[in-house]
């Protein structure tokens, strides 16, 4: 969690030490071969639809440059839309009113109203923490009034605490909570009151609650006394209360290589989250959002890993739908100083040096406010996406070089390129689907290991482009045509049905353009291609041949008489069921879980009308980094994701009607754990009972 070097206990102390000016390094070289990879972009493959919210950062009242011209002008201009407020851990233990942390340092010139200058001086919006740790619901509809009758501010976003599941209830305890109770019930109880005093003030306000995030600590934990983990009995109690969910993402690492992996697990953290939602949110849950207010990376917070695990962790959680991401901090202090792919690391989780040394003054970092690594990127983000942009689907063939894309309502369309390989260029070879781009050199923004600055130029073409090793490379492209008069895209699908093998999908109309509307198209997104599943003129489809306990993701377009083509809906994911009728059934138990390992528990019966003498359960995981690691009453295998339980001597006769057997496991996971869906008994399809 890295509570210490991340909370800033010392900020005050580090932001008031002398600094040493920053030495600039040249941009890492080419390498003289470099690899070739083919990146493609899939235009009819629609993601989520960028916020005005989006590219957000956190503010801290330790922090002595909170609000100053210098600071807010950087933020600007690195394109911030929302700044977080008091600070983390601090919000548990800070009093609005008279402006104290008890326990903690408060710098001068760091009060609510600071804070708010420094947001309009940029045009962002606030989101603003609620001390739940020690304070009350009364306090917090005070600060609503404050800053939304009284001021003026209009204040939308709320969020009801931080951390509150570091309270000491699963052991680890550094969030403050003075509440006798600290179950997950009793922080649900109280965002309930929160919510319902603070929105009698101003009833516009959104409400957030603090949940865990999926594959992280302490995802899956069951604390003594509880009906379920924190996040089941948060949403089950608040979720009516609610309109977002809060969460935090610090994967680490063990190295700058293996961090930026992480950002692999970002497509089922954000199906597990709202999996968790539709499950235990009750009536209306869909209208509850996501935030990511904190992340950071493993290894080399500072240096070119920030700023590439920014870029690519920015891009995939806007791409899911998430309406903010929060970087933390703008400033945190010196940590671990370490030589990352040739820069100085200061393990320090700003975006901005603080100008701290370490003790003794050995190592100094660069003078305040100079602008590490990830900071650079958040202002290659800015130029990426705009809000109403629309991410698209890309896919590489390299696993070191990540792409995201978004179109533009003039019709251009952004491509990012990572090389996450700090030895050696890329050549790309760049393809795309549902889009074609006019010919030229296009405009690219790059951002170097080394560079002090993004810089632009015009070069390479559309289909073509070497990207330097440890790289951020923006590409702005032209389309090869006019986009006008294209009717307008169909709105959220829904299903309206799921079975094993089929579903039916409804869409809203859309709007024509200067032609009448023809039909409306349903794809498939399999990777970056586009498997069209059907076509109709209404505004709903059956689609059948689904595999069963599969997760699909789906898009819908309009075409008209003319020909022309909308952008597409924005996704629809959802995941069939297994069969109704089976001649077997199975049960999938997590039945005591840690965190990162759990013992599991498979239920085999037999309702067929014939007896099984020797069988064979056969499952896939649905992510590459779950295992199995130890197991019993049936013999285990696993290739790849690809798991094989095969019967012992005492178990492999099953009768016919009823017959029944169970196998455990000890399974691990590194990450959101997916559990599995479809089972196959001697190569029969099961239904799975809940």
């Amino acid at each position: 969690m890295k509570i210490g070097i991340r909370r800033g206990a010392v900020m005050g102390a580090a932001l008031l030490l002398a600094a040493v000016p920053a030495v600039a390094v040249p941009g890492a070289a080419m390498a003289a071969d470099p690899v070739a990879t083919t990146v493609t972009i899939n235009a009819k493959a629609g993601l989520a639809t960028v916020p005005d919210t989006a590219l957000g950062v956190n503010d801290a009242i330790w922090d002595a440059e909170l609000g100053t011209t210098a600071v807010s002008d950087l933020l600007g201009a690195a394109g911030v839309q929302m700044l977080r407020y008091p600070g983390g851990s601090y919000a548990d233990i800070y009093h609005w009113r008279d402006h104290t942390a008890p326990g903690g340092y408060v710098a001068p010139n760091t009060d609510f109203d600071t804070f708010m200058g420094s947001v309009r001086r940029i045009n962002a919006q606030p989101m603003i923490i609620a001390n739940y740790g020690t304070g009350t619901a009364e306090e917090a509809a005070d600060w609503v009034r404050y800053a939304n009758v009284t001021k003026g501010y209009g204040a939308k976003y709320w969020t009801i605490g931080n951390e509150n599941y570091g309270n000491g209830h699963y052991g680890s305890a550094w969030e403050a909570d003075n509440h006798a109770d600290k179950s997950p019930r009793a922080y649900a109880e109280g965002v309930v009151a929160f919510a319902a005093a603070m929105k009698a003030v101003d009833p516009t306000i959104k409400i957030g609650a603090v949940l865990t995030t999926p594959g992280n600590w302490p995802d899956g934990l069951v604390g003594s006394g509880d009906a379920g983990t924190w996040n089941q009995v948060v949403l089950s109690v608040a979720g009516p209360s609610i309109d977002f969910v809060d969460l935090h993402w610090y994967p680490g690492g063990g190295s700058a290589a293996e961090s930026l992996t992480k950002t692999e697990q970002v497509d089922d953290i954000m199906y597990l989250t709202r999996q968790q939602i539709a499950r235990y949110a009750g009536t209306g849950a869909g209208r509850i959002k996501v935030s990511f207010t904190e992340l950071n990376v493993g290894v080399g917070q500072n240096t070119q890993p920030g700023a590439l695990f920014l870029a690519d962790t920015y891009s995939s959680l806007l791409a899911n739908g998430v309406f903010t991401v929060q970087w933390w901090n703008v400033h945190n202090g010196i940590g671990t100083v370490s030589t990352v792919a040739g820069q100085t690391d200061y393990g320090d989780f700003g975006l901005l040096s603080s100008g701290g040394c370490q003790t003794g003054g050995t190592v100094c970092e660069p003078a305040m406010n100079t602008p590490f690594a990830p900071y650079h990127a958040l202002s290659v983000m800015k130029s990426f996406i705009r809000p109403g942009d629309q991410l698209v689907r890309t896919a590489t063939g390299d696993p070191l070089v990540a792409a995201h894309a978004a179109r533009r309502s003039n019709g251009d369309l952004a491509v990012l390129l990572i090389n996450k390989d700090p030895d050696n260029a890329r050549s790309v070879s760049l393809k795309y689907s549902g889009w074609s781009a006019a010919s030229g050199a296009p405009a690219v923004t790059t951002f170097r290991n080394g560079d002090t600055a993004p810089s632009t130029a015009t070069v390479g073409t559309a289909a073509a482009q070497t990207i330097a090793p440890y790289s951020l490379t923006l590409l702005v492209l032209h389309p090869s045509s006019p986009t006008t008069g294209a009717p307008k895209a169909p709105g959220q699908p829904t299903t309206t049905a799921i079975g094993a093998n089929t579903a039916t999908i409804a869409w809203p109309a859309a709007p024509a353009g200067s032609s009448p509307i023809a039909k409306y198209e349903v794809y498939r997104q399999n990777g970056a291609i586009s498997e069209q599943l059907g076509e109709t003129s209404g505004t709903s489809l059956p689609v059948y041949n689904l595999n069963p306990g599969t997760r699909y993701t789906v898009n819908v377009v309009t075409r008209d008489t003319a020909g022309k083509v909308s952008w597409s809906s924005p996704p629809l994911t959802f995941t069939t069921t297994s069969p109704a009728t089976s001649t077997c059934t199975v049960r999938f138990t997590d039945v005591n879980d840690w965190g990162n390992g759990y013992v599991g528990n498979i239920d085999i019966t037999n309702t067929g009308p014939s007896p099984i003498n020797g069988w064979t359960l056969t499952f896939t995981w649905p992510t590459g980094w779950q295992s199995v690691s130890g197991s019993w009453n049936g013999n285990w295998t696993q290739t790849g994701r690809d798991v094989k339980i095969t019967n012992i001597d005492t178990n492999g006769a099953l009768a016919a009607g009823g017959g029944a057997t169970s196998t455990g496991f000890v399974g691990a996971y590194n990450g959101p754990n997916v559990l599995p869906s479809a089972f196959r008994l001697n190569g029969t399809v099961c239904t799975v009972a809940a």
